[in-house]
């Protein structure tokens, strides 16, 4: 299933290429024109003409520790350099795992010429932005099983991540095996997934497979919130209940027992979530179990906001929410922006991308870095759904370059829902940046889920918000003719834009500055799309983005017939591009436990579009009530083959109509 695997060689553990990959680059006629797409891109590269051919050159490629790197600003531990030139290749670090990191970036400048290896020609000096650059995967929610695990933390390894946040423990289930505390893996005991968990030996297995790839394994045991399970299990009705303190001190003892602290330096208790009076902790609690943590040599980590922790000088904050600010004195890592369970696949990379994680060029002594989480709070079918209903592998790419590379400009809140314009030096950053993610995409991750295409180059004219007085299937003239600006109810509306993005926003769901301020009406979407012959064509689109949290949010899910409860409309040359027929029409906004199949664009089966040769004109209607929760429209392009999502080659986007 995944297409990387590691290998051991004079103590060094290195990512090899699964696949037999010739890579093919259009209008590079010898091997000495490419130049190969890195994720995340390094600190300083300088390319040079020439390539080393590695097959019978093996041992003129020369892996060394030094002292010291020249031109390494922070974070030495894990920086390294690299030269390669036609006639050999020297990566140089301070210690195994910054040779590790540098062994992630030769991996991508190597491509196969003419059934041979060859290393692009390049002097690069890197190391990484932040400390901590991380991915949460859920699975108190939700069980996945080691080989998936190891999947992912493969991947994180090949993009330079040096911490997997193990979110072990939720109110469906508690999964570790606890050997003081049998009772916890009782089946009866979850409320999903019933006897799945992780015995002592498979987390000890899945800490040492992070260890080996130069990630750290952070447990996260989720209480006092998020204890429904743990309650259960050993009869427990508050945690406030005198027994509970000296349970968790017992089970933060046994898992520091697990692995040492060289291996597993930092234990998350959670704290967040509090919401009912059973979950309340008794007062000495918490600062019992902070002070359990430091005596077996660990670092405590903690949501913020989070429970009070008296006499708590000294632990690390993780925010999250827009509540999450730092405390004072505190280190703190950055969640609040990057939850891929409420990401959209094309909305959500740029939202990723333009984030300043820590609001900071790089990290410093309080600025550690940031985890991206996924958090699919909804049951699902198979553990798998997870990466699929998730856009988990592009959201784990766009973040490798974010937490490595760092985002240097400080443009605050104002690309997180929107596209930056063409001539914005921005827009051409990120253009560069999906052209690297797509190659990726293509050479990495065949056979895996990876809903993204390249988007930059969509584009729309919008106007509105008309005032539909709360009637969204209200029909306003747009619909019969295009004219340059209309009068409704007395009041002019023109066409504005071009704006850029597969999805777009027209109101953020978290309040992000967007392209409008109204919260309710409709608006319309014009483009026009350049076909070089009369085709069929398979398209994303979707009117909600629907998160893989608190089951339909903003539903009810809409009946047969509608993309939407609010009515939305597609039409493609005045043809009404019909919504798709629906496993479950109509289901409730609470419905957490009824997992998805087919809620969202991408992971369902495309529509079907004929587009005639030449140009082709599309219309969308989105409408928005005022308690709507997101306001956005997708209408992208796409050509499904095997499974793998990829380009329409020779289309052109053009905002507007004619």
């Amino acid at each position: 299933m995944g297409r990387f695997f590691f290998r051991q060689t004079s103590s060094l553990w290195f990512i090899v290429l699964l696949i037999n990959i010739s890579i093919q680059f259009v209008g590079c006629g010898t091997p000495e024109a490419v130049r190969p797409a890195l994720i995340p891109m390094p600190q300083e590269i300088s390319w040079s003409e020439g390539i080393f051919r590695m097959s019978g050159n093996e041992h003129k490629v020369v892996k060394r520790m030094v002292d010291s790197l020249p031109g390494v600003a922070i974070h030495a531990d894990e920086a390294y350099s690299l030269m390669v030139s036609p006639d050999s290749v020297v990566l140089q670090a301070m210690t195994p795992t910054g040779l590790f990191r540098g062994e992630q970036t030769l991996r991508q400048l190597t491509y196969l010429h003419k059934g041979r290896e060859v290393v692009a020609c390049c002097t690069i000096t890197d190391f990484p932005a932040f400390r901590i650059r991380g991915f949460m995967q859920d699975v108190g929610r939700n069980y996945m099983s080691l080989p998936l695990l190891k999947e992912q933390i493969d991947v994180l390894a090949a993009y330079k991540f040096n911490v997997f946040h193990f979110h072990v423990t939720d109110n469906p289930g508690w999964r570790l095996e606890s050997k003081l505390y049998p009772e916890l893996k009782d089946p009866a005991s979850m409320s999903r997934w019933p006897g799945k968990y992780y015995s002592q030996d498979e987390f000890k297995e899945l800490v040492d497979y992070c260890h080996e790839r130069h990630i750290m394994l952070i447990p996260e045991l989720d209480i006092p919130g998020h204890s429904a399970a743990f309650r259960k299990a050993l009869g427990i009705e508050t945690m406030s209940d005198p027994r509970v303190k000296d349970i968790l001190v017992a089970l933060i003892d046994e898992l520091c027992s697990l692995a040492p602290p060289e291996k597993m330096p930092y234990i998350h208790l959670g704290t967040d979530e509090v919401w009912h009076d059973f979950e309340r902790p008794a007062p000495d609690l918490l600062s019992a179990l902070a002070e359990t943590v430091r005596a077996n040599k660990r670092e405590l980590i903690v949501w913020r906001p989070g429970q009070y922790i008296e006499n708590d000088s000294t632990s690390i904050k993780q925010l999250w929410s827009s509540n999450g600010h730092p405390k004072p004195g505190h280190r703190y890592l950055d969640s609040r922006l990057n939850y891929l369970n409420h990401l959209d696949p094309f909305a959500g990379i740029g939202q990723l991308w333009f984030e300043r994680i820590n609001g900071a060029a790089m990290g410093d002594s309080l600025r550690m870095g940031g985890i991206l989480c996924c958090w699919n709070d909804n049951n699902v079918n198979d553990e798998r759904d997870i990466l699929i209903q998730n856009p988990v592998y592009p959201g784990i790419l766009t973040y490798s370059e974010t937490s490595w590379k760092g985002q240097p400009v400080d443009f605050g809140e104002e690309y997180l829902a929107k596209m930056p314009s063409t001539g914005d030096p921005l827009y051409d950053e990120f253009a560069e940046f999906e052209e690297r993610l797509v190659r990726h995409r293509d050479l990495y991750f065949r056979g895996m889920p990876f809903p993204y295409v390249k988007q930059s180059g969509i584009s729309w004219k919008i106007i509105g918000p008309f005032d539909h007085q709360g009637d969204p299937g209200r029909v306003f003239p747009v619909e019969e003719a295009f004219l340059d600006s209309y009068v409704v109810d007395g009041k002019e509306y023109s066409w504005s834009g071009p704006y850029y993005g597969g999805t777009v926003h027209i109101r953020h769901f978290f309040g992000y500055p967007s392209w409008f301020e109204e919260r309710q009406g409709t608006v319309y979407a014009a483009a026009r799309i350049w076909s070089p012959r009369a085709q069929t064509i398979d398209f994303w689109i979707g009117f909600h983005d629907w998160s893989r949290s608190a089951g339909r949010r903003g539903g009810p899910f809409p009946q047969q017939g509608e993309w939407h409860h609010t009515r939305p409309v597609a039409w493609v040359n005045q043809s009404v591009v019909e919504p798709p027929v629906w496993n479950n029409p109509g289901i409730e906004a609470n419905s957490e436990e009824f997992p998805f199949t087919d809620e969202n664009y991408f992971f369902r089966e495309p529509a079907k579009i004929e587009l005639r040769k030449g140009w082709n004109q599309v219309l969308l209607k989105v409408p928005a009530l005022r308690n709507s929760w997101k306001w956005m429209f997708t209408f992208v392009p796409v050509r499904m083959e095997n499974g793998n999502v990829r380009e329409v080659e020779g289309l052109v986007f053009e905002a507007g109509y004619k």
